[in-house]
């Protein structure tokens, strides 16, 4: 059974709508990360989710038990802020217990909890400082843990690592990840960071304007996105996107953009037909890894879609290099390591040869899965 089951869940303000039917299923023991942009709504689902708001249509079911009408306090969920919110005039170990002491719990039970969380967030020398003689890591860490204090399986954290310097994020996703497996509890995690969702995530949901539109395994979305959004925003850097024409043609369906022309076939698992496609917007998604500089082998139906490029923009991230491209009017990413001796040779302005294999060019119809080209 389920743990946590949101059914139909809508929420509007006014004439806006927030949230439309969202439906999600949380598994005992998941690591569950909505992940979606700025303003795409995970805010509002998290405060829907800990009884903060109450929605306007659906349900919300903890253990079995529909909740959707519950007040916060008898929901018995982990919640963890946006914000540190902790209180300054408190030491750490305060902060900490506060859930605790709101709920009367005894004070050896306390004392056990808060050292147990200080300890799975390694904060343990800290807990006789008060929040202004911390880091910004370890305040959020503070805040994690008193989070985490709380005798539940359901813990509910809404972007808490936002704002936090790459490096620093690195660490506590690692921590993170760790104290889920060691606790063997439920995470339902929002970020809008997707190396973040990437690496955290048991399962991912993709949460664009309001309406969950893709749920697997982070690898599968990434490998066989069905959206244009999940393909664009799962994964670093964002997939380069072209835009394309699709037309009927000698039997057949012909796919056109401004870099190749290649036959579409219809796809087992197309979200559009190719007759019903020819009428939509066309785009065709391709990862920055599969645009690969150098001459292709073959060009054709058959082949890699061999182009020239102006080089744009290097871009060093240490251990690998973004390079921007200008092709045909569309502009793309390739990464390349940074020991690579290509990527010694290639310089602002200059025209390079790049080539796409077909199979990796991902075509969608109105943003929906319509096949691969080639």
């Amino acid at each position: 059974m389920s743990i946590v089951d949101l059914r139909n869940l809508s929420k509007s303000y006014g004439r806006k709508t927030v949230l439309r039917d969202i439906n999600l299923s949380v598994q005992p023991g998941e690591f569950m990360v909505v992940f979606g942009l700025p303003v795409s709504g995970k805010s509002v689902l998290v405060r829907l989710i800990t009884g903060l708001e109450k929605p306007d249509a659906g349900q919300i079911v903890l253990r079995g038990v529909d909740m959707t009408r519950a007040a916060p306090g008898d929901r018995n969920l982990g919640y963890v802020p946006q914000s540190f919110a902790l209180y300054p005039h408190f030491s750490v170990y305060d902060n900490i217990a506060y859930p605790l002491a709101i709920a009367r719990a005894p004070r050896d039970e306390t004392r056990e909890a808060v050292q147990s969380a200080a300890r799975l967030l390694k904060i343990e020398q800290f807990l006789d400082r008060r929040p202004d003689q911390l880091s910004g890591g370890q305040k959020q860490r503070v805040a994690i843990a008193r989070g985490l204090v709380k005798k539940s399986e359901i813990f509910v954290l809404d972007d808490p690592l936002v704002g936090l310097d790459f490096k620093l994020r690195e660490r506590l996703i690692e921590d993170l990840k760790a104290t889920q497996e060691q606790l063997k509890v439920t995470f339902i995690y929002t970020t809008s960071e997707a190396v973040e969702a990437t690496q955290l995530a048991s399962t991912l949901a993709m949460l664009d304007h309001g309406e969950i539109v893709e749920i697997g395994p982070p690898e599968e979305l990434y490998a066989r996105p069905a959206r244009a959004e999940t393909m664009r925003n799962v994964g670093f850097p964002q997939a380069n996107f072209i835009s394309g024409k699709l037309a009927q043609r000698d039997g057949g369906y012909w796919l056109s953009t401004p870099l190749f022309e290649s036959a579409l076939q219809q796809s087992a698992n197309a979200r559009v037909p190719l007759d019903q496609a020819v009428a939509l917007p066309i785009s065709v998604g391709v990862r920055p890894e599969h645009v690969v500089l150098g001459a292709a082998p073959a060009n054709g139906a058959n082949g890699a879609f061999e182009f020239e490029a102006k080089v744009l923009l290097r871009e060093d991230l240490g251990g690998e290099e973004i390079v921007y491209l200008e092709a045909g009017g569309q502009q793309l990413a390739t990464v390349l390591r940074s020991d690579d001796e290509q990527a010694l040779d290639i310089h602002i302005d200059q025209t390079v040869t790049a080539h796409i294999h077909p199979e990796r060019a991902v075509v969608y119809a109105d943003g929906k899965y319509v096949g691969r080209a080639g």
